[in-house]
């Protein structure tokens, strides 16, 4: 129990103990201060590191622009094919320009009757081989071939490529030769035609000569149609 004379010294007492733990109080909240406003020192970064981090950075988006560039190219592809294609596909023309050439490079080859070339021709022979050379199947045999293909009605309507009949007498529609027209005259009215000539091998003919005017039957077409 207290005595009455501490109880009279009690207040003083408690008075130093507060005043002490404010002053341990204050301290310690000066130096949590002092700590808080210290400068803040970074860790050195060595200068290769950044010169790799700036590189893998790149690296990434290059990466990003070639997945970029390629989805574009994707894209662009089908009509860039389509494009290509109608570029590189012959036309009607193409196709008769070539087959003429072809056609022409047996020029001087000699007749033979029943020759199937290419080195001697008889004239439906001649007109079979070359057309087989561009993927057409045509029978080796003048008056079979009359009645394949597509009906020229008439001269006016002639292209390079079809085929030209003549009979083996004037006045006779009876099939007996054969050839390729290489050239429309249109002006004149007239053609020049290829074929294996029984005299001359194959040779190129002027249908305005009157050995094929009054022999002339008709011709038929195989190739697709040029427009004019």
């Amino acid at each position: 129990m207290l005595t009455l004379q501490r109880m009279r010294h009690f207040p003083a007492y408690l008075c130093l103990m507060l005043s002490l733990a404010a002053a341990a109080s204050c301290g310690t909240s000066r130096k949590a201060a002092r700590q808080s406003a210290a400068p803040v020192i970074l860790p050195l970064v060595d200068s290769s590191d950044i010169a790799a981090s700036r590189e893998r950075a790149k690296a990434v988006l290059d990466s990003i622009d070639r997945v970029r560039g390629n989805a574009a190219v994707k894209e662009k592809a089908p009509e860039a094919a389509k494009t290509a294609a109608a570029q590189k596909a012959p036309g009607p023309e193409d196709t008769a320009r070539e087959l003429i050439a072809y056609a022409r490079s047996f020029t001087g080859t000699p007749y033979k009757l029943g020759a199937r070339g290419p080195s001697a021709f008889d004239c439906s022979s001649y007109t079979s081989y070359v057309y087989a050379h561009f993927g057409y199947s045509i029978t080796p045999y003048s008056q079979a071939q009359f009645r394949e293909g597509r009906e020229v009605p008439s001269y006016g309507e002639l292209q390079c490529g079809d085929l030209v009949f003549f009979g083996k007498r004037a006045g006779v529609r009876d099939i007996g030769h054969v050839g390729i027209v290489v050239f429309v005259d249109e002006e004149r009215g007239s053609f020049r035609f290829i074929h294996a000539s029984v005299s001359k091998g194959v040779v190129e003919e002027d249908a305005n000569n009157p050995y094929f005017q009054i022999r002339y039957i008709g011709a038929r077409r195989f190739l697709p149609d040029i427009e004019r």
